[in-house]
């Protein structure tokens, strides 16, 4: 089974973005498969898988914006910044509904976050949380993340566990682990990260994501197809040009091409001195190319010919 784009997969809880693909490996029957980032064992949500000639957009997708749901445990640190970590401090939360708000959107904009040890960064070629594991610390260097926006859903501060439930849109590199413990050090009573779901990465959402088992399930009544989504369509913004019988040659091999070798409605387009979409005449998709030097030169190929 060849298959060529990328499929939505709802990541369930207990799974690492790494079990998700070797699942598929034996589901599909296929190795050329890739994640588009990582997402914590105990998190759920959308993870865009890419398969075949797609895993060459796997750092693309990685860089897209993402959008989580998130529940906050105030008045609780962990050495994971999460609730599946040894707790380090508890304490008393005295904050008012008014005091959480204004600190949750002091955070939207760009800011300097510390990754967190237990993580999948790297030092000195060994992983963060293998050495935070062995009781070992680093120093991290903080990286400049984005938070476009924060939206709170549910507060409950009355109760014995008090919660934040908020929705957070944000940048690529993002922990919202450590977004909310720097949320809690902001009040003073600290606080970890309860539960996480991720529900967007870039244009794809929570809705159609796809568990395993449905995945399994659509293989075998051989509708997978219909759930992948075209490489071509993660550049739909780009204008779509196609080339002539005559110049096939050039760009099945990824060389340069003219404009002369465009078919005639294509020439009569507008930005198409950008980069565009590059088809053959039977509409299939090679690649990615950009006007430079009165030629149009590959950026990114997707055709593999054998």
């Amino acid at each position: 089974m060849i298959m060529n784009g990328i499929i939505n997969v709802y990541k369930e809880q207990g799974y690492t973005s790494h079990d998700v693909v070797a699942k598929l490996r034996g589901i599909l029957h296929m190795k050329k498969i890739g994640h588009t980032g990582t997402l914590d064992p105990d998190a759920v949500g959308v993870l865009p898988v890419c398969l075949g000639r797609a895993t060459k957009l796997c750092g693309m997708i990685t860089d897209w914006n993402k959008t989580y749901e998130a529940v906050m445990l105030l008045g609780v640190k962990t050495d994971t910044q999460d609730i599946s970590g040894k707790v380090l401090e508890e304490s008393e939360v005295t904050v008012n509904e008014v005091q959480v708000l204004d600190a949750i959107q002091s955070f939207v904009g760009e800011y300097a976050q510390v990754p967190p040890m237990y993580s999948a960064l790297k030092h000195n070629g060994k992983k963060l949380y293998e050495l935070a594991r062995d009781g070992i610390e680093v120093e991290r260097k903080p990286r400049n993340i984005r938070i476009h926006a924060i939206h709170v859903n549910e507060m409950n501060l009355s109760e014995v566990q008090k919660t934040v439930t908020f929705t957070v849109e944000c940048s690529k590199g993002t922990y919202i682990r450590t977004l909310c413990e720097d949320i809690g050090n902001m009040l003073g009573c600290g606080a970890c990260m309860m539960h996480l779901k991720r529900t967007r990465v870039g244009s794809f959402g929570l809705n159609e994501s796809l568990t395993l088992s449905q995945i399994e399930q659509l293989v075998q009544d051989e509708r997978i197809n219909d759930c992948i989504t075209p490489i071509d369509e993660m550049f739909a913004d780009k204008v779509k040009v196609i080339v002539k019988e005559e110049g096939e040659k050039l760009i099945y091999n990824g060389n340069r091409f003219p404009l002369e070798v465009l078919s005639d409605e294509t020439k009569e387009q507008k930005n198409m001195f950008e980069q565009v979409r590059v088809y053959d005449k039977e509409g299939t998709f090679i690649g990615i190319y950009e006007w430079k030097e009165d030629m149009f030169a590959p950026v990114k190929m997707f055709l593999d010919r054998q």
